[in-house]
């Protein structure tokens, strides 16, 4: 009897129907004893959300501050896990808040030390820095990452912030205007997701991991995209002057994260435009200096 842990924090939905369609496998199979345990913290964090809300959070979740959580049930802490599914959002490029308070507390320690892991985001699209720090997390937790599975919203990067904006503050997963796709990762990829479960499945019962990543990639399991990692750096870079200046000034915090707000809007309509130009145009520059090794750290574990 192997026994696995789906750990999982959900705000829209989204990542429970990805949790619960990647371990459709494991419940199906009468050799396995699958649990689930969904991160709750204390002070919740309601969807759909507020605009003002949604803006304040920023400074925690970029600086990974963590906050109180509910304890997993009393047997999931009791039990040695063979593997762990581990799921997760992506919050300003940063692993939610939810998520980030788990990895910092002992309940963590407990579940994850000497523990197999793979790793499941479902994002917009930029998930690649918030992957690293998930990945320091579960170092000092001193549990084994032993895949990745990185599922995106996978249409252009300015559509899909046009129809995440519309699902985060109306709490309805719509078409946009009428005229807009879905947002968040589409509703087939998430029935498909099943899939990697199988695959994953199958190399819990042989008890070999190696290469199993290869595997999950040619199913389409990472989505990986140069411009999109380039700017996922870049804005890394200025999130964190933006979130220690508002830290460092409580007494102006709501004027900076106004502040901050306008600068969000500002990078991705004006900046990022450019920025992409200016990226495409040096492709076969960078392809061999840095891209290749990028796609190389990204697309692995």
């Amino acid at each position: 009897m192997k026994n696995v842990l789906v750990i999982y924090y959900s705000q829209s939905g989204q990542l429970e129907e990805i949790a619960q369609s990647i371990a459709r496998p494991f419940l199906d199979d009468a050799d396995v004893r699958l649990d689930f345990y969904e991160i709750r913290t204390v002070h919740s964090f309601p969807f759909p959300w507020r605009g003002d809300v949604f803006f304040d959070v920023f400074p925690e979740t970029f600086q990974q501050i963590p906050e109180e959580i509910h304890p997993p049930a009393p047997h999931i802490l009791e039990r040695k896990y063979d593997l762990i599914l581990f799921h997760y959002q992506v919050w300003y490029l940063t692993p939610s808040i939810p998520t980030n308070s788990f990895l910092k507390s002992d309940y963590a320690k407990t579940l994850l030390g000497e523990t197999l892991v793979v790793t499941i985001s479902g994002s917009r699209n930029m998930w690649a820095k918030a992957q690293d720090k998930v990945k320091a997390l579960l170092l000092q937790n001193g549990a084994q990452l032993v895949g990745n599975i990185a599922l995106t919203d996978r249409h252009h990067n300015m559509i899909s912030v046009v129809t995440i904006v519309d699902w985060l503050f109306s709490g309805v997963k719509r078409k946009a205007y009428g005229i807009f796709p879905l947002p968040g990762v589409a509703d087939q990829e998430i029935r498909g997701a099943s899939k990697y479960g199988e695959t994953i499945l199958s190399r819990l019962k042989e008890g070999d991991f190696r290469g199993m990543q290869e595997s999950l990639l040619a199913q389409g399991a990472v989505d990986f995209r140069f411009f999109l990692v380039s700017m996922d750096k870049k804005a890394n870079r200025m999130f964190h002057i933006w979130s220690t200046l508002i830290l460092k000034n409580p007494r102006k915090r709501s004027v900076l994260v106004s502040c901050f707000k306008y600068y969000v809007i500002f990078a991705i309509y004006f900046l990022s435009p450019i920025v992409f130009l200016i990226e495409l145009l040096l492709f076969p520059i960078l392809y061999f200096a840095r891209i290749k090794k990028e796609k190389a750290h990204y697309q692995g574990i």
